[in-house]
């Protein structure tokens, strides 16, 4: 087997093992109390959480310090503001299109399948809605008073700015400028040769993570939520498998199959933490090491995909807009359609890559259409599992923009993006 592939397949066996064996354990604990809690016990809430959250720790640990270092050093190997100013207007345009094109897509499905009609559900669990900031404010607070508090927070939006202003500085600081430059970047290879490492231990982690959600949850969840669940399924498998190729070979020019090869380890890192924040690390050296985009573009589009793009999201935010409409009655034409349109786009902004996150804005989203927030209670059930399925596919948008924002600036290297080892990992003996 190829060497590309090997940390993959044993990624994919440790999710398949987990997905399996936790259903089983859930299935059995429902006959047998006494084992459900032993497993309860002593792996649930013992080893596996133990690992799972080392796990999860260890990534998080290094997305601070990874997106510091690598964007001051790729603002500082920028040429000029113009250059920069260009680049940023592209990518953020970018996850704007993709992120409209999501919801757009997630509405006409959920229209055309109407999964909530004839559910007639009603909410067996309060959910608290959180008053979400006005969106002007959302701006304002993306420019950091105190760089240390943000880093210390995880503010990654402050983080993005700070760091941009200081690669700028030593852009144009001589002598002084490039000393210091010349120190980020030999951090730069140390956290880079950190993630290697990490990754190299994440079949053991993804078990983990994966077998207390299946234990707990099991596939039975679903139920009578399975025409929202799959419909939300389809639209993720569209934005992921036809929308994102097809942007890739119509703006990038670049092959969509060896992307997508190139990404699987990625979405399965995702798929496991369900957190975009914590997959970043893995997403950036993919990018960089497997895809070939400079330094200068990566560093830069990665994080700001990691807090802008929230594709996946915007497509539950759809899907579930118009499943609790159906669900409860409402009227829903064409007016309040074109609002969620608006809304859920907007919403990404500023939207912390954490798991769950998604239910927060969607609050938003319904108020603005008259739907009562109540109604997120219906689909909490199964948005664990949908969400980690979105956090896959925003990472998979993440990558796609920076390769064709690097394509249109000249800094993807093709002879890096089409060899199939270029910058694969290996597991050790």
């Amino acid at each position: 087997m190829q060497a590309s592939f090997s940390l993959t397949k044993q990624i994919m066996v440790a999710m398949v093992a987990a997905i399996v064996l936790g259903t089983l354990c859930q299935q059995l604990g429902l006959h047998w109390p006494e084992f459900q809690s032993w497993v309860q016990v002593g792996l649930i809430d013992g080893l596996f959480w133990l690992v799972g959250k080392v796990f999860v720790a260890s990534l998080k640990l290094l997305v601070v310090p990874l997106v510091l270092v690598s964007l001051i050093c790729g603002a500082a190997n920028l040429g000029g503001g113009a250059q920069m100013g260009r680049m940023g207007g592209k990518t953020i345009a970018l996850y704007l299109i993709t992120t409209a094109i999501a919801i757009s897509l997630a509405m006409a499905a959920a229209f055309l399948i109407q999964p909530g009609v004839g559910a007639n559900l009603e909410a067996t669990s309060e959910f608290a809605v959180k008053d979400s900031q006005p969106f002007m404010q959302v701006l304002a607070n993306i420019f950091p008073t105190n760089p240390i508090s943000a880093m210390a927070d995880g503010n990654m939006l402050q983080i993005i700015v700070f760091a941009l202003l200081l690669g700028v500085a030593l852009n144009h600081a001589g002598a002084a400028g490039a000393r210091i430059k010349s120190n980020f970047e030999d951090w730069n290879e140390v956290v880079m040769t950190l993630v290697t490492m990490l990754m190299k231990l994440a079949p053991y982690g993804v078990f983990a993570l994966l077998f207390n959600v299946f234990a707990e949850k099991g596939l039975d969840t679903i139920g009578e939520l399975a025409a929202y669940f799959f419909t939300v399924v389809l639209v993720l498998v569209i934005q992921a498998f036809v929308i994102y190729p097809g942007l890739l070979w119509l703006l990038g020019h670049v092959s969509p199959r060896m992307f997508l090869n190139k990404m699987r380890s990625v979405q399965l890192f995702a798929f496991s933490t369900a957190s975009s924040n914590a997959t970043l690390p893995v997403t950036l050296r993919t990018v960089e090491k497997r895809l070939g985009v400079d330094n200068r573009i990566a560093s830069f589009t990665t994080p700001l995909g990691a807090t802008l793009n929230m594709d996946g999201t915007a497509i539950m935010q759809g899907v579930a807009t118009v499943f609790i409409a159906q669900a409860y009655g409402a009227d829903f034409g064409l007016t309040a359609a074109l609002t969620v349109i608006v809304m859920a786009t907007l919403a990404t902004i500023g939207t912390a890559g954490v798991p769950g996150v998604g239910l927060i804005t969607l609050s938003m989203v319904l108020t603005q259409v008259n739907l009562n927030p109540e109604g997120i209670a219906l689909i909490i059930g199964v948005d664990r599992l949908l969400d980690m399925m979105r956090t896959a596919v925003n990472v998979t948008g993440d990558a796609a923009v920076s390769c064709i924002v690097a394509k249109s600036e000249g800094q993807l290297n093709m002879d890096t993006f089409n060899d199939p080892n270029a910058g694969a990992v290996e597991r050790e003996a």
